[in-house]
């Protein structure tokens, strides 16, 4: 049913945007204008307070509790680890933005803000640290967190419904159940595939740069064609191949091409906007973290921050579902600061190289990059390595990370969302996985085809509402469950320890009954002699 009904779903949403994509667009604008101005605030009050309930996860007692039990043990090496969660966490929204937000932010900074200034610079980059920082990959973990502990240690389904089994009780398997599991499904693939999207646009912007043709809807629909061949025979391979191999070349070229950034472009200057940054980052992240504009009536705060938590959260369930099935034998601490912290860290140091550069050229380099910025966010990237030595190979460099990551993210999303469809917890036939394969692809080139990026930003702002409320009532369930299953290994400890002290007082009583019959026996014998 869960599969019948989000297909349906998203079929509709593919044929709205293919044979009305005027309409479609103005639709979703209007909706999306809704959304912000009555629920904006609960997107950021949501998403903070997740942060929170992590934080206490991870240095609380519940820090010590095992994904799969106490004698679990990780399937993949920390680094195979931390690599396929950053290549699905992140990946082509990294590049995509890593120099184009801080630009903008720079010439149209958050209101009381003098544009082009100083001030502006130093609110661009800060702002790119909070949209790319703590606040998504909280999201996420909590969503791995949650959905590796119900199925690994409480024997679930994997699917998001399960989550809400200690709140909602049996009705997880009825018509409640599977509305989850389809709002889950069609979140999911709309988020996946906004970032298709951009994936596409900007693989055509940089084949333009570099090639001279056309970075037009024509060449988008080639870029996706390719990149579905890939992902699908990436997805054929399994898991243990195709996604963990290609996550391992993603780290490396990801790293390849910042490194190159950082040597060939400013590096003095990159690394003090970093260490600038990140202390007012830290400083000021609660009151950025709940800021809104009621008495400007600003957009900006709609316009960004709650459409990256929006993004976030459309994502959640598909990031959750692989970051659970690769982190098996995890102690919770590991698994939140592993999630949270380390990649968060990753995100600072890239937009402190590319942002940094980009604001760099712009302010002191007299490179006019705001003119290329008018022309879309997919085309500042090239035009700030046009201006770096060996300008060719960089862009050839960003353009084989930007499709690898696009098949990653791709291949990732197609099997989860081929088992967050599926009734049972085992790997999903290779038919379901080709048909979410298709399914992907076909929402990029709609929402494309209905106004490119502005029908992205807002088809997935809407999507993600609903899971906003169920990620509060994912918190409530988790605490529930993993403060009873606590309490129970801490009850279990003591009564082991009881009966250990019991053994112990035993042994004793016996060995000095032993020692005492021995010197009743010598003493006996001393008389007999």
């Amino acid at each position: 049913m869960v599969f019948r009904l989000s297909v349906a779903l998203l079929t509709l949403l593919v044929l709205a945007g293919v044979i009305a994509p005027e309409a479609f667009g103005s639709w979703s604008q209007q909706v999306q204008a809704s959304t912000l101005a009555g629920a904006g605030w609960l997107y950021l009050v949501i998403v903070f307070g997740v942060l929170v309930f992590l934080g206490y996860v991870a240095f609380s007692r519940l820090g010590t509790l095992r994904i799969g039990g106490d004698d679990a043990e990780p399937q993949f090496s920390r680094g195979s680890w931390f690599a396929m969660l950053f290549s699905a966490g992140m990946g082509i929204g990294l590049v995509f933005w890593g120099a184009a937000e801080p630009l903008s932010h720079y010439s149209k900074p958050p209101e009381g803000i003098t544009p082009l200034s100083s001030e502006a610079a130093r609110a661009a980059l800060r702002y790119a640290f909070f949209h790319w920082g703590l606040h998504p990959w909280a999201i996420y973990a909590l969503m791995g967190l949650a959905m590796a502990w119900f199925q690994f240690n409480r024997g679930a389904r994997g699917l998001v419904s399960d989550l809400l089994e200690p709140l909602i009780g049996k009705h997880v398997h009825g018509v409640a159940g599977h509305g989850v599991d389809v709002l889950a499904v069609v979140a999911t693939a709309v988020g996946v595939a906004t970032t298709l999207g951009f994936g596409a646009s900007q693989i055509s912007a940089g084949l333009n740069h570099v090639t001279g043709i056309s970075s037009g809807f024509s060449t988008q629909l080639w870029v996706i064609a390719v990149a579905f061949v890939l992902y699908m025979a990436s997805s054929a391979s399994g898991l243990e191949r195709g996604i963990k191999w290609l996550s391992n070349f993603n780290m490396a070229v990801a790293a390849l091409l910042l490194a190159l950034v950082i040597v060939l472009g400013p590096t003095g200057f990159i690394f003090e906007t970093l260490t600038t940054t990140l202390g007012s980052y830290i400083n000021l992240l609660p009151s950025m973290s709940l800021r809104m504009a009621p008495f400007s009536q600003s957009s900006w705060v709609g316009e960004w921050t709650i459409f990256y938590w929006a993004w976030w959260i459309a994502w959640a369930p598909f990031v959750g579902a692989f970051f659970a099935r690769i982190s098996y034998g995890r102690t919770l601490r590991e698994f939140v600061v592993g999630v949270v912290f380390g990649p968060a860290l990753v995100s600072f140091l890239w937009f402190a190289g590319f942002g940094g550069t980009a604001l760099f050229q712009q302010m002191f380099g007299h490179v006019d990059l705001l003119t290329v910025l008018a022309q879309g966010y997919q085309h500042v990237l090239f035009a700030v390595l046009a201006q770096l030595p060996l300008a060719t190979l960089l862009a050839w460099v960003a353009i084989v990370l930007l499709l690898s990551f696009f098949v990653t993210s791709a291949d990732s999303a197609t099997l989860v969302l081929a088992s967050m469809s599926s009734d049972s917890a085992e790997d999903p036939p290779l038919s379901r996985r080709v048909v979410w394969g298709v399914m992907q692809a076909a929402i990029a080139v709609a929402l494309l085809a209905a106004g490119g990026l502005d029908a992205l930003q807002a088809v997935v702002i809407i999507a993600a509402l609903p899971f906003a409320l169920l990620l509060a009532a994912v918190v409530v369930s988790l605490n529930r469950v993993l403060s009873q299953d606590l309490a129970r290994r801490e009850r279990e400890a003591r009564e082991l320890q009881r009966a250990e002290m019991r053994w112990l007082r035993q042994e004793r009583e016996r060995s000095q009954a032993a020692t005492d019959d021995h010197a009743t026996d010598d003493q006996a014998t001393s008389r007999q002699r």
